[in-house]
């Protein structure tokens, strides 16, 4: 498997909000320098990468995808991701789903899915998130 060089940043996409900031709170103890936004649905997410209406930011290295999700949930966030990201951009983004789903058809369909490289239980701990970030990213 290629590691990417470094995470630069992290996309939470999750409609719990407890949820992005208890994420983000183990992300920071990591003390990796690791810049983390959020987005409370896949439409908010896939707005932020396609940078719709705003300026500059940051393109997330990777995308930590909750399932289920008002308005756009993950499926349908990686069915839009799939026709409306350009493939120059889908190369420099990692997709994991992070899901209180333990569900064996969600587990097979992000397996079988060319775009999620992980899949992973919430709640998650930051040796989760370390362990998931080693596994993609070098740790340095």
């Amino acid at each position: 498997m290629n590691k990417f060089d470094s995470l630069k940043s992290i996309l939470l996409v999750d409609d719990d909000e407890a949820s992005n900031f208890l994420h983000a709170i183990f992300i920071n103890k990591l003390e990796m320098d690791i810049e983390v936004n959020s987005a409370m649905n896949g439409q908010e997410a896939l707005d932020f990468i396609l940078n719709k209406g705003q300026e500059k930011i940051a393109l997330p290295c990777m995308v930590m995808l909750d399932l289920k999700m008002p308005l756009v949930d993950g499926w349908e966030f990686v069915r839009m991701y799939e026709e409306q990201v350009s493939n120059e951009l889908k190369e420099q983004l990692t997709i994991v789903l992070v899901t209180i789903s333990d569900n064996e058809q969600d587990k097979e369909r992000a397996r079988n899915n060319p775009h999620i490289v992980d899949f992973a239980q919430k709640p998650l701990s930051d040796n989760a998130f370390k362990k998931i970030i080693g596994k993609h990213y070098s740790l340095s």
